[in-house]
Formats: C-alpha cells, sequence, structure tokens
C-alpha cells in the first residue's frame, strides 16, 4: 500500500509540475504575440532600423566627402603664372586686345 501511495503522489506532483510548465510557456507565447507586445516589438525594431539608416548615411556622405576632397587634390594643377597660362599673352586678353587697367 505504501509503494501505490507513493508512486501516486509521485506522478501527481510531476503531472502538476509539468501542467503548470505548459501553462507558463502557453501563457508567455501568448504575451508575446499579443497586440501591445508586438506593436512595442515593431516599434522598437523600427526605430532601431531607423537609427542604423541614418547612421550609414552620415558614414556613406563623410567617406563621400573624404573621397571628393582627395580626387579634388589630385586634380588640382600646379601654379603657374598668368602669362605661361595664357600662351605669353596677359591673361584674360585676346589677341589684338590690351589688357585695360582701371
Amino acid at each position: 500500500m505504501f509503494k501505490r501511495t507513493f508512486w501516486f503522489g509521485t506522478g501527481v506532483t510531476a503531472g502538476f509540475g509539468g501542467a503548470m510548465w505548459i501553462r507558463r510557456q502557453v501563457l508567455r507565447v501568448v504575451r508575446r504575440y499579443a497586440p501591445e507586445q508586438v506593436q512595442v516589438e515593431v516599434t522598437t525594431s523600427v526605430r532601431r532600423l531607423g537609427t542604423d539608416l541614418r547612421s550609414a548615411l552620415r558614414d556613406g556622405r563623410d567617406a563621400m566627402a573624404d573621397r571628393e576632397a582627395e580626387l579634388r587634390s589630385e586634380l588640382t594643377p600646379v601654379a603657374r603664372p598668368a602669362t605661361a597660362q595664357a600662351g605669353g599673352r596677359e591673361a584674360g586678353t585676346r589677341r589684338g586686345e590690351h589688357a585695360r587697367h582701371h
């Protein structure tokens, strides 16, 4: 009789514990997918995505500005006297014209 009582008590305890564990798991899933929680998770995800997107755009613009400055520095011609650039004439004059001095 003692063995039956022991195993009956063990079965009841295991059954009750298993039922409570399943109940907790079901309630956790229900809370997770409840409209309020879904809304909170979506809002958080969208905010995080917006922050990441702004950061990526900022990084891209910075890299673009750096590269543009690098390219401009490579393309900047070496400074030469104005007469050498105009083929021996004063800069800003055409053939047959004289530079006007104001």
